[in-house]
């Protein structure tokens, strides 16, 4: 009965926490629309910043609490809000997301690089002084406050939004920003408030949780909080009470987890211990599952998109071969370390055009690529050493395991598809890789070059060269799709599910291939690029990693070839190359992937499509190509009409709207 109460206390103290940051996702998205995945990351590194007041700096803890809740992480959220959501606004939903995986990006790289070399205790109220609960029960000070800010937050912010005018006005704004402004709100300034606040709760979430962790830990405390994000998901993003329920049940059944699942393993290979620290994702992935999808904004019909033009087969196949042939002449004059540099690029680039038909032609947003990619990597370790036939297991595992993700989350669209793979690829996280059936000798695995058609490629050079023969083969193929019915179905499953639908189209088959088809080419990339560096570990390809790769994807242009090229390569490039210039900064790939994606809102078609249409305005009233690698660049897509029809475009700012076939 002790062992009962001690473990329901410490799941209601998880669950009090899980409900303040959970209360400001769903402050922040009722008002101003935007689902800030970065609160987890909040919450992290105001709880690092506390430390520093209390234990480095000497603060008192009650004024360091006061100080980062009301007034440190509050400027932080207000700016936030100022400098890059309100860009957003009127943009498609998936800009605004954007933006906040960019900031969750920065959030670590600046953790880790300020705080995440050592280990650090976080400090709690009053230590380990409490009261008994029973005899043997000692409920700390410390879980008490946290309990008591729980119910006062809910309290607090249940009165603000319905018993107070700016409460009222912040949840019309989302409504009708337009409509709320004409009623004399002032829909910027609450959104700004809003942000503010939810920056606050985030904090306030991470100081009270941080202590439940042995040392504070950048990624371990980021997703602790993220486990709150079910909470608000079982809310709809709307209601607090039932927030708080999803809070409470989820923290219950963690700490019930911890307490009572047996500690050895089953099937001698999936650990316990994954199990448990999986439950509430899989919880998130069940609620997305179940609960009603509210309105999506893909589902209204757009009158006007942008131009989408791609080149004949002919023309892809020329520019392959050129691409190639420049690739083979390059890596002659590179160093070792260059063309070992360009192939991981490369590599990553084949899993970076992944989500080009499925996100970039389908809008079906994936968080979990790099998850694809490892079982590509397990897969071609594991199958006759790394040959062909590796490959091969590599496409179908991939592939395989990508439909059967796609089949219960059919019914999902926009957010709630994106949590849900990510939840998927934080799962696998704890309850796949880290196992030895997955990677072995001290966490990595092997994985051999494979020999195709008695060609060998054990040569840093040869390797390279034939992984740009294999993204320019997938690149002219993925192309050809895209000039056929299936490609012209996915821009117009993007445009409107609801008109697909109406029109006859078999979208849950549509779905289904794609994300198969996605899932198998980043397959193929992850084997690929287990093969270049020959040595791959289970961090590789951990969920974290899938977000910088989705940034790349939509930096460079998400529904372009040749920026999933320059994206892959770019990428590892700044990882050794421009890392190397600022050895005592870790990780600043992350850095400048994070700041590229904060500034997708001046420019949310990609570096790609702007740089050819700034091409084309300069040649005005002359028909240009617009050329991708290895064939044409489309814009932006952002719908098409079902096939074969005529939509009117959307020209660049300063020329005119020119008709164009789908």
């Amino acid at each position: 009965m002790n062992a009962f109460l001690s473990f329901t206390v410490i799941g209601v103290v998880t669950g009090a926490a899980y409900a303040i940051a959970a209360s400001g996702l769903v402050v922040t998205y009722a008002t101003s629309g935007v689902f800030n995945i970065a609160q987890g990351a909040i919450g992290m590194v105001f709880a690092y910043v506390f430390w520093q007041l209390v234990d480095v700096w000497h603060w008192n803890i009650l004024l360091a609490t006061l100080v980062v809740v009301l007034v440190l992480a509050p400027v932080a959220g207000a700016l936030t809000e100022v400098l890059f959501i309100r860009r957003a606004t009127g943009q498609a939903w998936y800009v605004s997301m954007v933006v906040t995986i960019a900031l969750f990006v920065l959030l670590l790289f600046l953790a880790d690089w300020a705080w995440g070399a050592n280990l650090h205790a976080a400090p709690s109220f009053f230590g380990d002084r409490g009261w008994h609960l029973t005899s043997k029960v000692l409920v700390t000070w410390h879980e008490t406050i946290s309990i008591l800010l729980a119910g006062a937050t809910a309290v607090f912010l249940r009165v603000l939004l319905y018993r107070t005018r700016v409460g009222i006005a912040m949840r019309a704004v989302v409504d009708n920003r337009a409509l709320a402004g004409l009623n004399g709100a002032r829909p910027a300034w609450l959104g700004t408030f809003s942000w503010a606040l939810g920056a606050g709760t985030g904090a306030l979430a991470g100081i009270l949780i941080a202590p439940i962790l042995d040392n504070l830990s950048v990624l371990a405390l980021t997703f602790l909080i993220f486990y709150a994000y079910g909470a608000a998901v079982l809310g709809r993003l709307r209601s607090l009470p039932l927030t708080f329920l999803g809070a409470m049940v989820l923290g219950l059944a963690y700490s019930y987890a911890v307490g009572y699942l047996p500690q050895n393993s089953f099937f001698d290979s999936i650990p316990i211990s994954g199990l448990r620290e999986s439950l509430p994702v899989v919880m998130l992935f069940v609620v997305l599952l179940v609960m009603k999808q509210g309105s999506i904004e893909g589902s209204r019909v757009r009158a006007f998109r942008e131009s989408v033009d791609v080149a004949p087969f002919t023309r892809s196949l020329v520019t392959g071969v050129l691409v190639v042939v420049a690739m083979a002449i390059a890596v002659s004059f590179m160093s070792v370390g260059d063309v070992v540099d360009v192939g991981e690029g490369v590599a990553l680039g084949i899993v970076v055009l992944s989500l080009v038909p499925l996100a970039g032609w389908g809008g079906q947003v994936s968080l979990c690529q790099m998850t694809f990619a490892g079982l590509g990597a397990f897969a071609m370790a594991h199958v006759d050493g790394g040959s062909f036939l590796g490959l091969l297991a590599a496409i179908g595992l991939a592939g395989v395991v990508g439909a059967i993700v796609a089949l219960p989350a059919l019914r999902l669209r926009g957010l709630y598809l994106a949590l849900a793979t990510f939840a998927f690829a934080f799962a696998m996280d704890n309850m796949f890789f880290p196992t030895n059936v997955a990677f072995t000798y001290g966490g990595t695995i092997h994985v051999n070059r494979p020999g195709i058609f008695g060609l060998h490629l054990a040569s840093n050079d040869s390797f390279t060269v034939f992984l740009t023969v294999v993204f320019c083969l997938l690149a002219i193929g993925l192309l050809a799709l895209r000039r056929g019915p299936f490609g012209r179905l996915l821009l117009a499953m993007k445009d409107s599910e609801a008109a697909c639908v109406t029109l006859g189209a078999n979208l849950t088959r549509t779905k289904l291939a794609v994300f198969a088809l996605s899932a198998a080419i980043a397959g193929l990339g992850g084997a690929l690029y287990g093969a270049m560096i020959t040595q791959p570990g289970a961090t590789d390809f951990a969920s974290e990693q899938s977000l910088p790769i989705l940034l790349l994807a939509v930096v460079f242009g998400m529904a372009t070839t040749s920026g999933a090229f320059l994206g892959g390569i770019s990428y590892s490039l700044v990882s050794t190359k421009v890392q190397s210039l600022a050895p005592g900064i870790p990780n600043l790939q992350w850095a400048l992937t994070g700041l590229a994606g904060i500034g997708i809102t001046m420019n949310p078609s990609g570096t790609v499509p702007y740089v050819v249409r700034m091409f084309k305005g300069r040649f005005a009233g002359q028909p240009q190509a617009v050329v991708d690698l290895p064939a044409t660049a489309p814009a932006a897509m952002s719908g098409v009409a079902a096939a074969g029809t005529v939509a009117a475009v959307t020209p660049p700012s300063g020329t005119a709207a020119v008709p164009t076939s789908a």
